[in-house]
């Protein structure tokens, strides 16, 4: 008789066994699955993996093009998706395993996914009513020692209960919504399988109301002065003070007042000191922001790859709303660790060397893990896309014990011919953080000459710009997600599989995000006979009663 542990991936699996086994973790297969008997103390436990979701939601019985349905039941994965076939062989091993299993503990990532699926082995394959649960952020052998030593005795009811309403509710909504518009096409003479769901639908609504904005645009005429002149023998850049002239006679008027002026004069000159603190540790979405503003990774992808990094123990639990490092997590240690690393031993250092160190922590918390984190373990071999993540990932780690850099705006106020112009520009005087950050720090750095009040400066050339108002930006595959996160719509975690969807269905395309016809005639039959199915409070009402 043994402790069964179960995890949601192999590669957890080996990490756990490994963390506990007291000697060495033996390997075992059945049905070609890997699984690993080990000793701690004088407990025989064995550690077996699943691969994700086992089981998953169908309907229990009737046609299965009718609707509404809401008869459903967790089934086999593998009895409903060909795709699937592959978790069978998960399924019996822990069916198998479970026979002879006096205890059950749940290691599965601490989430709502993670404990649906932790639920579900539970509850259906091993016929148990509950289980221990272990919780970590990291699969580092520290951590995981602690969270078997300090598991709870039940399975976190709260988060498998809401994890199962969730499922439940974008099942019944998906199901129904997909197949009355597929339908609905059907009638019409054609044939296309569509889909919408409770997020889907007003992610959807959001792009095709930006797309409607840009197309109803109508572009207004400006005018923009500039002054080219020379100050201590450098060239200085100074627009007119009116910036924007709607009015094309009040632009010539300003511009032939100045055209042919040789000289002008220094009225002011400011200078504004200011303190730029450090960034806030990474959550999954500024990550994902990230990610793609610096190497143009997308949000799925960055997820992706952030989930292996993690499995293999070289960071913290990235599926995380949390911008909060506690000094739990012990930053000195993992900070020493990262000083081994050749690439990071400078930075590392300059750190340590600091009296005290705490991270600038943002406001966004997560009940269930902190802000993602280097866990100090050295990568072995990374292919160039994740090296880039992990770089980015660490750098930003160190970036948040930086000190706050000492930034300077300079404002010359310059009078032509009684028109008023202005030049601006600003510098980083102390880099403080933007040392660690480096090369992921992206601001303008523009020195202006050092001119005094009453200066006369030489004109060079006075220009007059033609311009036009431009219409609204479409979202990038990074700022779609950040604004269905800042409505709180869908989770961390499926936010940028909601996007990938829309664009699989044809209702999107292009990396500048762009709502077809298809997707914008889809919106406006939805706003004329299903309003309820865009509307973003129902689904916000959703979120709010699964968090509760």
């Amino acid at each position: 008789m043994y402790e069964l542990i179960i995890c949601e991936k192999p590669n957890a699996a080996q990490k756990i066994a490994e963390a506990l086994a007291d000697g060495k973790a033996i390997k075992e297969n059945s049905e070609g699955v890997a699984y690993f008997k080990v000793t701690h103390g004088k407990k025989d436990i064995v550690v077996a993996a699943a691969v994700g979701h086992l089981y998953g939601l169908a309907q229990k019985e009737g046609r299965k093009w009718s609707f509404p349905v809401f008869d459903i039941e967790w089934k086999p994965a593998h009895e409903m998706n060909k795709k699937s076939a592959f978790s069978k062989k998960y399924l019996n091993v822990i069916k198998k395993l479970s026979k002879d299993a006096k205890e059950f503990t749940i290691a599965c990532d601490y989430d709502q996914e993670g404990s649906v699926i932790g639920k579900n082995i539970i509850t259906i394959a091993c016929k148990q009513k509950d289980a221990n649960r272990m919780k970590f952020s990291t699969l580092t052998k520290p951590d995981l020692l602690e969270a078997y030593e300090t598991k709870s005795h039940h399975l976190d009811w709260g988060q498998a209960e809401a994890g199962d309403a969730r499922h439940r509710l974008d099942w019944i909504n998906g199901i129904n919504y997909s197949r009355a518009l597929t339908s609905s096409i059907k009638a019409a003479g054609s044939f296309k399988i569509m889909s919408t769901g409770r997020v889907q639908g007003p992610a959807l609504k959001i792009i095709v109301d930006r797309e409607k904005e840009i197309r109803s645009f109508k572009p207004e005429p400006f005018w923009q002065i500039e002054m080219q002149s020379l100050a201590k023998k450098e060239t200085l850049i100074a627009w007119h003070k009116t910036d924007k002239f709607f009015d094309k006679e009040k632009a010539l008027d300003a511009f032939n007042k100045t055209k042919d002026q040789k000289s002008a004069t220094i009225l002011d000159v400011q200078k504004k000191q200011f303190r730029q603190a450090a960034p806030e540790p990474f959550d999954l979405t500024s990550l994902q922001i990230e990610a793609y503003r610096c190497h143009r990774i997308s949000p799925k992808e960055t997820l992706q790859i952030a989930q292996e990094l993690y499995t293999s123990g070289y960071i913290s639990y990235p599926r995380t709303s949390s911008q909060q490092l506690s000094d739990k997590i012990g930053f000195h240690k993992i900070i020493s660790d990262l000083a081994r690393q050749q690439t990071y031993a400078e930075l590392a250092k300059k750190l340590l060397s600091k009296d005290k160190f705490m991270p600038n922590n943002g406001k966004k918390t997560d009940p269930a893990h902190p802000a993602i984190y280097p866990t100090g373990v050295a990568p072995g071999e990374l292919n160039e896309r994740e090296h880039r993540l992990y770089d980015l990932i660490t750098k930003r780690f160190f970036a948040t014990f930086g000190d706050p850099a000492l930034r300077e705006t300079m404002t010359i106020d310059i009078d032509c011919n009684h028109e008023p112009f202005v030049s601006k520009g600003t510098r980083t005087v102390e880099k403080g953080w933007h040392i660690f950050y480096e090369p992921y720090v992206k601001l303008e750095e523009e020195e202006l000459p050092p001119v005094s009040k009453n200066e006369q400066i030489t004109i060079k050339k006075i220009k007059m710009h033609d311009k036009e108002t431009q219409p609204p930006k479409r979202y990038t595959p990074a700022s779609i997600i950040k604004e269905l996160e800042k409505r709180n719509l869908g989770t961390k975690s499926t936010r940028a599989a909601i996007v990938d969807t829309l664009f699989d269905r044809g209702y999107v395309s292009g990396k500048a995000v762009e709502a077809t016809n298809l997707g914008i005639k889809t919106v406006e039959t939805l706003e004329k006979f299903a309003p309820k199915i865009l509307d973003e409070e129902m689904t916000r009402f959703f979120e709010e009663q699964m968090d509760e």
